[in-house]
């Protein structure tokens, strides 16, 4: 198979590349909202003591690893402290076909929004000195402008099932995490994560996105319901008698997505992609304050 010609791939690279700076500069934009008014970070420091050990990871620097400790084993080791970990931020952004849903073309998809709060929280927090880390990257939590980049070039992935699944492979136990997402599909992989930080000491938030349609469910008469990725269809004559049963069942969803993050310590809010982004960012950035 022959390469791809140099004009050839420039412009295919430059085409993979373009909607990058704009999703930074819109996330610059919003985060700077919020640091015109005022708001801030308040965390009680931790204090600078010895913590753990973990395995060095992709993207660690040679003179975080800890070659005294990584010369009794075959593998390398990295010396954290507890500030470190405490100043930690995960996020975890669903980019599956489900929230590539928009029910206008006035409305940002819910992967969009998703995409656009993700990058501003991660502005918001890096300027507070605060690490994060997008978990599809597999990599520990950065600071600096070369993170950002490589988080908007994670966000600008789209994932090809039908809904996601949460990973928080990786997560610094004591941290701090954002589930971003529909929801809507199986619940029991939202649970199993959730219940995976809160025993790693771990404190965050899960923030569902729903369109507005999604919520409303207008539809009426002969309509076929077809899952983003093309693997369930559904037709029905009447979907207007379904409303009600829908309604019911989200709701249902709802009250167990908030008591799974009650039990867990962690909060629960859901944003629809015709309300204000700015309002989402700050509850965002708000949710991730309180008592460790």
């Amino acid at each position: 198979m022959s390469e791809p010609a140099p004009s050839t791939l420039r412009s295919s690279a430059e085409a993979l590349a373009a909607p990058l700076p704009d999703l930074q500069a819109q996330a610059e934009r919003l985060a700077r909202t919020l640091l015109l008014g005022g708001h801030g970070r308040r965390q009680a420091g931790m204090g600078d003591e010895f913590w753990q050990y973990r395995p060095a990871q992709m993207g660690d620097s040679a003179r975080s690893i800890d070659w005294r400790r990584s010369a009794q084993s075959d593998a390398q080791f990295v010396r954290e402290k507890e500030w470190q970990a405490a100043q930690s931020v995960h996020l975890w952004v669903d980019r599956s076909a489900a929230m590539q849903f928009a029910s206008s073309k006035d409305l940002p998809s819910k992967g969009a929004r998703a995409g656009l709060l993700a990058m501003a929280l991660s502005i918001l927090l890096m300027k507070g000195g605060e690490r994060v880390a997008l978990a599809s990257l597999g990599t520990p939590p950065r600071i600096g402008a070369l993170q950002l980049t490589r988080i908007a070039e994670g966000l600008s992935t789209i994932e090809e099932v039908d809904y996601g699944t949460p990973d928080a492979t990786g997560f610094l136990p004591h941290s701090n995490a954002v589930l971003m997402s529909d929801f809507m599909g199986p619940i029991e992989a939202v649970e199993e994560a959730v219940s995976k930080c809160a025993d790693l000491g771990i404190k965050g938030a899960l923030f569902q996105i729903l369109d507005p349609a999604e919520e409303a469910f207008p539809y009426q008469g002969r309509t076929i319901f077809t899952s983003m990725g093309g693997a369930m269809s559904h037709e029905t004559l009447r979907a207007g008698d379904l409303r009600d049963r829908y309604r019911d069942r989200l709701a249902e969803r709802k009250d167990r997505l908030s008591t799974l993050a009650q039990s867990a310590g962690w909060r629960f809010d859901t944003h629809h992609t015709d309300s204000s982004a700015q309002s989402a960012l700050l509850w965002l950035y708000a949710a991730l304050e309180g008592p460790r």
